[in-house]
């Protein structure tokens, strides 16, 4: 083993700062930290999932995330559009094909102009990246070890664990052996065919969309609820609509056995499941099984435990302080392996800057997590900012909440005259503090586009008069939440006849 620098307990370092993970957080916070002169290290090192999918420098949103997610999202919608154009007077033969590999090619292609474009950027800054597995040893020192095997040792004044999370599998009999993952499926190198997607979280109902908009058969295997920990009015909209688009639902099953029954790219594959409520057995046969279950965060193997960092044991997340510092002061943390933070690209990337700007520039911003706003890439998006209607009414009690709804349908989506009334904006305001929103939340169209501005307004502290006070921008779907007037409380018909 070579050792760098000087042994550990002397008063100079081999780094100012190392950096664990060259992903969002870990890369936005090492480049800030070399703006202001210091001497920084980045370790990544994606350990290959059972079907051997491995990646580049970037982290899962570039590589395995939403970068590629939203492309893929992007072109089932591409297929809807040209089913729309015929419409609009596109003419053009009957036959419309989706080819896999060319998409999975074009993305990958893309993927791999980022992941070299982070290794520049790092060059650039004179940051050290090594491809490494990193693992604390002891105070202050950090062993890496390379894909051949080779171990190293670091020391550095301050740590930044910023490792992110993977994929977690159910642990019965085949799911490893057979089943895919996010991590896979995106550089699936064959069309997946009827595909099982296991799971409720956004990534199965992100996944599960975009591989029936591209004509695929789609099977969504449910626990109990979709969309834990968002608003589950939104989430059953979410969940009607596509089934009405062809997504099949099985709900309330967990699959407690897969086996192959035949080899191929793809192969055939035999899923037996048992019921939440009871004993039924069923079983169903599919081309590819999606694991969308949950993620673990990757915590429990890089040595914690030899420095004295505590971890939550149950979830293996990180609890850290108002300023994303541990119980070790010299350790500090971001992204998603944070406990009760939201896992989200931005937000581990903000939290890296600010934490940097604090140690080395004197700055006092510390991260905000309120008022995130988010989007899920499903066939109708979702976007939504601030408090769910659940945790609302949980918070200030029903009495004082006013939520205004309505349905709306898209101008574009008119002349195809297809899904009116799925469509849905509700704003969730505070009456006790002068109607102020307090929750926002939108299904259609470019979702993310319309929520990133209002989220803007809503860190304000936008009130609804304030919104009714707003122009709306004609024919738009976000004008909606300018002229909401009907309250869920009233009971009144929230649905339209035209734009």
């Amino acid at each position: 083993m070579e050792v760098n620098g000087l042994m550990p307990g002397t008063d100079s370092y081999d780094y100012d700062l190392i950096v664990i993970g060259g992903g969002s957080g870990g890369l936005a916070a090492a480049k800030e930290a070399a703006k202001y002169g210091k001497k920084v290290m980045v370790l990544d090192f994606v350990t290959p999932t059972p079907q051997g999918s491995s990646w580049g420098l970037g982290g899962t949103c570039v590589n395995v995330g939403c970068i590629p997610k939203k492309l893929m999202h992007q072109a089932a919608l591409l297929g809807q559009a040209l089913q729309d154009s015929r419409k609009f007077g596109w003419q053009f033969a009957e036959e419309v094909k989706h080819n896999w590999m060319t998409m999975t090619e074009s993305v990958q292609n893309y993927i791999g102009s980022l992941n070299w474009g982070y290794r520049v950027a790092l060059r650039d800054s004179k940051v050290t990246y090594e491809n490494a597995y990193g693992e604390f040893v002891g105070p202050h020192t950090i062993k890496a070890t390379n894909k051949k095997g080779i171990e190293k040792l670091y020391t550095a004044e301050r740590f930044i664990i910023a490792t992110g999370e993977r994929p977690r599998y159910l642990g019965i009999p085949g799911d490893k052996e057979y089943c895919i993952s996010s991590d896979d499926v995106f550089s699936l190198p064959y069309c997946p065919g009827k595909t099982l997607v296991v799971g409720a979280s956004y990534v199965a109902l992100e996944c599960a969309g975009f591989l029936a908009g591209l004509g695929l058969d789609v099977t969504v295997m449910v626990r109990s609820i979709l969309l834990r920990g968002f608003d589950q009015d939104m989430a059953n909209r979410i969940g009607e609509y596509m089934k009405e688009h062809g997504v099949n639902f099985i709900r309330e099953f967990v699959p407690i056995k897969v086996e192959r029954v035949e080899e191929g790219t793809p192969g055939i594959l035999k899923v037996t499941a048992k019921s939440t409520t009871g004993d039924q057995i069923i079983e169903g046969e599919y081309n590819t099984v999606l694991l969308a279950i949950g993620r673990d965060p990757c915590t429990r193997k890089i040595g914690l435990d030899k420095v004295g960092v505590t971890i939550n044991e149950k979830t293996g997340k990180i609890p850290v302080n108002d300023e994303e510092q541990t119980n070790v002061p010299y350790i500090y943390a971001v992204g998603d392996i944070l406990q009760d933070k939201l896992e989200l690209t931005p937000v581990a990337i903000q939290a890296g800057r600010l934490l940097v700007r604090r140690l080395y520039a004197g700055a006092a911003t510390k991260c905000d997590y309120v008022n995130v706003p988010t989007t899920v890439f499903t066939p109708l998006e979702y976007g939504a900012c601030g408090y769910s209607e659940e945790t609302a009414m949980e918070k200030f009690g029903e009495e004082n909440i006013e939520v205004y709804h309505s349905h709306f349908w898209p101008l574009e989506w008119t002349v195809p005259s297809r899904d009116n009334n799925k469509c849905y904006a509700k704003i969730i305001c505070n009456i006790q503090d002068n109607e102020r929103v307090i929750g926002f939340h939108i299904l259609g169209p470019n979702a993310g586009e319309v929520t990133q501005g209002f989220a803007a307004a809503i860190k304000c502290g936008l009130t609804k008069e304030q919104l009714d006070s707003t122009v709306g921008i004609h024919p738009v779907c976000a004008e909606v939440f300018t002229t909401l007037s009907v309250t869920k409380r009233s009971g009144e018909n929230t649905t339209v006849s035209g734009c």
